[in-house]
This record gives C-alpha cells, structure tokens and sequence, in this order.
C-alpha cells in the first residue's frame, strides 16, 4: 500500500540516544550545565544540539562555538564506534522492505549526515539506503518542520502521501505527519505515550513486527 518507507535513524535503527545523550551531558557538565541524564535525554531527544543554542548559552553562560560542537562530534563518535549496535531485528527488517518496495527507502534524520552515514556503516545497513541519506542539519528548517522528509520523498520521486514514516519521537512524529506521510511509531517500551495527541497511525514495540505490519497495512 505504501511506495517508499522512510526511516529515523537514532532509536529506529541503532541504538544510539543513550551513547550520544551520554556524552552531551558529560560536555554540557564539564561546559557548566549540570544536566542529568534524564533531564538530557528529555531536552535534547530527538533535536539536533544546535536547535537548543539559546538554552545551552543561557544554562552554560558561554557561546556554543563551532570548535565546541566539533569537540563534541569527536568524543560522540569515538563512543559510538565503540559501543552502537544496530535497534534490535532493525537490520532483518530494512533488508525485507527494502526487497518489498524495490529499494525505494531512504533515512531522514534530524542528526548530522556524517553520523548518519557512519553509524549505518558501522552496523552494516549502509548498503540499503547508499545515497538516500538526509540530514536535517542540510534542510532549511529541522524536525518537526517536515523539510527532511519532503527531501527524501523527493529524492525517491514519490509522493509523501504514499510514504510510510518509521519514527519513535513526537518531534519526528510530527515532522513526518506534516510532510503529508503515514507514521508508524516505534516504541519498544511497549507503550504509545510519546505519540499522544498525534495521528500517529499505528504504534509497535519490535522490529520484528515491522515486517509482519507492512505485509499487511491499514487499507488507505
């Protein structure tokens, strides 16, 4: 029913959040900011770090450089190379649909594109989406504006509203709803609390139901 599925990275298909999240609070409490890892997590899931300047300048009392970004990026992928795995069964099911809808799938992320790219790599799932990665970070506005994901249904020539979107945040939630898509929500803590009040048109707790869902879609 769908002609191309489009992928959030971080949490849909490696484990990353809790690395990455991981690593920003160390910087923001060696930067000043003591954040919690809760807190963290709660401020900064689903955003890229820039989209938070104003209040990382005001809990910090310093300006977010660009030389302070990098040294962020480096300790992040130093980590990550050290520690991602890919989500769970998420490799299993990107191989399937990939193999249902020819290869037209592609991943939309609020992250910048070289993480992206490194991170499916390194989880061996670069071979499915080759150059049908997008990043925020080269798109006018970020999630939940929908730019991201206007760009890779562009880029696949398919209409956005034959799109499935797999997120697992409101904000990308809301950015694939805006493009005009379909959203499935992933949740693997078994409930759909991070989607309420959204059209979010099915929520799942598995990867592996994934596969079983797309065989068989809501009728649209």
């Amino acid at each position: 029913m769908f002609e191309a599925v489009l992928f959030d990275c971080d949490g849909v298909l490696v484990d990353s959040e809790p690395i990455t999240n991981g690593v920003l609070r160390e910087v923001l409490n060696e930067s000043g900011w003591a954040i919690t890892q809760a807190e963290c997590m709660q401020v900064f899931i689903g955003k890229a770090v820039r989209d938070e300047r104003a209040r990382i300048e005001a809990e910090t009392g310093q300006p977010l450089t660009e030389a302070w970004m990098q040294a962020f990026y480096e300790r992040r992928n130093t980590r990550l190379l050290a520690e991602l795995k890919a989500v769970q069964g998420a490799v299993e099911a990107v191989a399937a649909i990939h193999r249902h809808v020819d290869g037209r799938i592609a991943c939309a992320s609020g992250a910048d594109r070289p993480k992206v790219v490194m991170q499916l790599d390194h989880v061996g799932m670069l071979p499915y989406f080759g150059e049908r990665i997008f990043s925020g970070h080269d798109q006018p506005r970020s999630k939940p504006a929908p730019d991201v994901y206007l760009a890779a249904a562009a880029h696949l020539g398919v209409d956005p509203a034959r799109c499935l979107v797999i997120e697992d945040t409101a904000t990308g939630a809301q950015a694939g709803l805006a493009a005009g898509a379909t959203v499935w929500g992933y949740c693997p803590e078994g409930h759909g609390r991070s989607f309420e009040g959204l059209a979010v048109e099915r929520v799942f707790a598995h990867m592996d139901e994934l596969q079983n869902l797309f065989a068989a879609p809501l009728a649209r």
